[in-house]
């Protein structure tokens, strides 16, 4: 019965491969029907946000990513196709979606297709380190030397957005000046955005954290909180027995009484676990605060002004749970 399992996974993946290697030369029809200008892809979400709010109507933007994020993505032959025809693809890069960009770039035969790493353009000094570890190919952990989460800070954005105008005007200039014009739109809102945030939580004292996963630190960093400590260092891995105690340890020593939590990880059970400990220890305003990560989002709710409602959802929720 094992051995059966495993030759049909093997066949599945195989079949998946060739179907990924096969797409760029079938005659299915078209995944863009009727879409005038340029054809963008993007990996997930809030690199759709950016670059349909530049595109405006002078571009078609679609999202390969949205249920699954970046972490447990599998490419599949669907995306591929979208990719076939497609002129530009916008990926986070910083190690997030690399792999998964590559097979899809790869599998859809598209020679002429750039694919644009739009958090290589933020200057290294403004990068954080990371030790956000996942597998994409299922051959081992993969290590981000460099925290990937860029999209959380709005001032990142704005680097991001303005990367996107630059490749659409190269791409399409008849149409600069709108592309111009949108992202400067988009990008004012981006730092609105930033300053409600601040003024939000400007009174906040408590403003420590501890993260269900690494995912948080440019969005501390961009709104002056700490974040002390990590619940899952590796994102779905629970932490053991010996981690769990040191962290609550922690939690007692440094006064932490917030853990952020994520959506997208209903149970959070080690975080509960935290949290009774905590309380058991004699923290009884210790609370769980809901973060959205923004690495997920469900296709009917993916606008161009996503990104921009679900952060300040987020900064809603710490500032209604800090003190």
């Amino acid at each position: 019965m094992r051995n059966r399992l495993l030759l049909a996974s093997v066949a599945a993946a195989v079949t998946a491969a060739v179907l990924l290697l096969s797409v760029g030369g079938c005659g299915r029809e078209s995944a863009w029907p009727n879409q005038p200008g340029p054809k963008v892809v993007v990996s997930f979400p809030p690199l759709y946000c950016f670059a349909k709010a530049v595109a405006g109507d002078d571009a078609a933007v679609r999202c390969v990513m949205s249920t699954t994020g970046p972490h447990d993505f599998n490419p599949t032959e669907v995306e591929a196709r979208l990719l076939r025809e497609a002129d530009l693809f916008f990926v986070n890069g910083l190690g997030l979606d690399d792999g998964v960009a590559e097979t899809l770039q790869k599998g859809s035969g598209n020679r002429r297709l750039k694919r644009v790493k739009l958090g290589d353009l933020i200057p290294e000094k403004q990068l954080l380190e990371g030790e956000c570890h996942h597998d994409h190919d299922h051959a081992g952990p993969h290590v981000h030397p460099t925290d990937p989460h860029v999209w959380l800070s709005p001032d990142l954005a704005v680097v991001m957005v303005n990367g996107v105008r630059d490749e659409l005007k190269a791409a399409d200039p008849a149409h600069a000046a709108g592309y111009d014009r949108r992202a400067a739109e988009y990008v004012a809102k981006l730092r609105q955005l930033k300053a409600d945030g601040a003024k939000l939580l400007a009174d906040e004292k408590d403003r420590k954290l501890v993260t269900f996963h690494e995912s948080l630190g440019y969005l501390a960093a961009a709104f002056d909180l700490e974040i002390a400590g990590v619940v899952q260092k590796r994102p779905g891995v629970e932490p053991n027995a010996k981690e769990l105690e040191e962290l609550v340890a922690m939690c007692q020593q440094r006064k932490v009484r917030l853990i952020a939590v994520e959506p997208q990880y209903t149970a959070n059970t080690s975080a509960k676990t935290v949290l009774d400990e905590l309380k058991r220890k004699g923290i009884a305003d210790a609370a769980l605060v809901e973060v959205d990560p923004l690495e997920t989002a469900h296709p009917s709710a993916l606008t161009p002004d996503w990104y921009e409602a679900r952060l300040r959802a987020n900064l809603d929720a710490l500032s209604r749970a800090m003190k």
